[in-house]
């Protein structure tokens, strides 16, 4: 929460020095080219660059973490941080070194998100509330587990959009057509496409209900 709190209050410093307004931020030259076209959709060059870049950052902290010395530090600091700091490891210095490399990822993930997202002030809060479903149904300290959510959240999200079936349609084909005239009648009419941004959120209800730790996350004894 104290996190959260601080990150509104830079937020808002932002603004008031900068302005609210949206920068004219675009991919470079260079990259703005139609990689190549499927069933008559083009696939921009700059959308496969950025997933190489996740995809490289992915497999570069997946080494880091387990096949360096730091690496294994740091794990062992999540789990045994009084052991660690009994070795002669600081561990407050871990932890704070790993946050700072966090954000520098962020950072670098604004920079090569803007031209797709829009460069403001508040884009953070574009994906500030998905990243933490992510988390949650990944698993607290998996990669592997940010990994597979991160692609399902995406996936339900694109298809989500592709899909114009409601309620309404899902009744009718099975012969019992609702009542458009009571009091759920908007909630029948509403399409998959639309709810398609609350999905990745009553994904997150259900992993909470039905497995709290997520997807490969390990339950603390």
């Amino acid at each position: 929460i104290f996190t959260f709190g601080i990150a509104f209050l830079i937020e808002e410093t932002v603004q008031l020095i900068w302005g609210k307004q949206t920068m004219d931020y675009r991919e470079p030259a260079i990259l703005n080219f139609p990689l190549f076209s499927l069933w008559g959709i083009e696939f921009p060059a700059y959308k496969a660059f950025m997933l190489a870049i996740s995809i490289g950052i992915f497999i570069a902290l997946l080494l880091v973490l387990t096949r360096t010395r730091i690496g294994l530090i740091i794990q062992a600091a999540i789990t045994h941080p009084n052991q660690v700091a009994m070795l002669g490891h600081n561990v407050p210095l871990v932890f704070t070194g790993v946050f700072g490399f966090g954000s520098a990822l962020a950072g670098l993930a604004g920079v090569i998100a803007g031209p797709e997202l829009g460069t403001s002030p508040g884009m953070a809060a574009v994906l500030g509330s998905i990243v933490f479903v992510v988390i949650v149904v990944g698993g607290l300290g998996s990669l592997w587990g940010a990994f597979l959510a991160s692609l399902l959240i995406g996936m339900i999200q694109t298809f989500a959009v592709a899909i114009d079936y409601s309620l309404n349609d899902l009744f009718v084909a099975i012969g019992l057509p609702p009542d458009k005239t009571g009091a759920l009648s908007d909630l029948y009419s509403a399409t998959v496409a639309q709810i398609g941004p609350i999905l990745p959120y009553l994904l997150l209800v259900l992993m909470l209900i039905f497995r709290p730790t997520g997807l490969l996350g390990k339950r603390e004894v």
